[in-house]
């Protein structure tokens, strides 16, 4: 059974920094694309960014292009976004999400993925 477990949001300053973690189990994680959406209240799940499986491609969106990195660590299963500059608007909550099928692309990660509970994130202005 793959489980997907997420930690590392918080309150932080605009302006300020985090990382959030994902730590996957039941799969080999270098097999598989993985990413991060986001969704703030009353408004729709967004993808952030997604990593493919062989770490070479990376994608954001343009909001946060220059101010945040994803990252994967192989050995440890585990999946990283390290957010700098963080502003009001990041504030939501962080989902992670590992593509159900291996070795397939992040175009097709929202509609075919194993789901984290999610992490709040809420910068204060």
């Amino acid at each position: 059974q793959v489980q997907v477990v997420e930690s590392g949001g918080g309150l932080v300053q605009a302006g300020g920094s985090l990382r959030l973690s994902c730590t996957t189990f039941g799969l080999t994680f270098d097999d598989y694309a993985v990413g991060w959406f986001r969704q703030a209240p009353g408004k729709e799940r967004e993808g952030v960014s997604c990593i493919a499986y062989s770490g070479k491609s990376t994608y954001y969106i343009d909001s946060v292009k220059g101010r945040f990195t994803i990252s994967r660590g192989n050995a440890k299963n585990t999946l990283y976004l390290q957010m700098n500059s963080l502003k009001a608007e990041d504030t939501a909550t962080y989902y992670c999400a590992v593509h159900r099928v291996r070795q397939w692309a992040c175009t097709s990660l929202r509609s075919n993925a194993y789901w984290g509970q999610g992490t709040q994130v809420t910068v204060s202005s």
